[in-house]
């Protein structure tokens, strides 16, 4: 991408500036951002009441941020027509689906209505955003 340098892939993470990843809104920001450290076992690496940050353990650049949204509207799915629609969402390749989805029901999310695919569980964060579980 035009404006962003080069970095030394082996380097360490903090060391560098080309980090990536999607913001979800919330109506709760630590809220929302303890469901996903739960469910994804990630690291909460800044916490405010308005902006959380999460980045795998792992290492790697990418990261899950969560934003406090005034008027914050729960997504429908699947969508309906006049009311807020999902804009994007989350996937999670899992190696046994049944185990991933109890600990993510345990966590707080809900199971969808809508199920448009066998091998794929879709899923509802606490505040509303499907989520994709699927075997690889």
């Amino acid at each position: 991408m035009r404006g962003r340098r080069d970095f030394d892939r082996t380097a360490d993470k903090w060391s560098r500036s080309d980090w990536w990843g999607p913001v979800l809104d919330a109506s709760d920001a630590r809220a929302l951002a303890h469901f996903y450290r739960d469910l994804l076992d990630w690291e909460l690496v800044r916490e405010s009441d308005n902006h959380c940050i999460l980045h795998p353990r792992d290492g790697g650049v990418a990261h899950l941020a969560i934003q406090e949204a005034a008027g914050y509207e729960r997504p429908t799915w699947p969508n309906e027509q006049g009311r807020q629609q999902m804009m994007s969402h989350l996937d999670f390749e899992v190696s046994d689906l049944p185990v991933a989805v109890e600990h993510a029901l345990e966590l707080g999310a809900q199971l969808a209505d809508f199920q448009p695919q066998e091998d794929v569980r879709v899923l509802l964060d606490p505040d509303g955003h499907p989520f994709c579980l699927y075997l690889g």
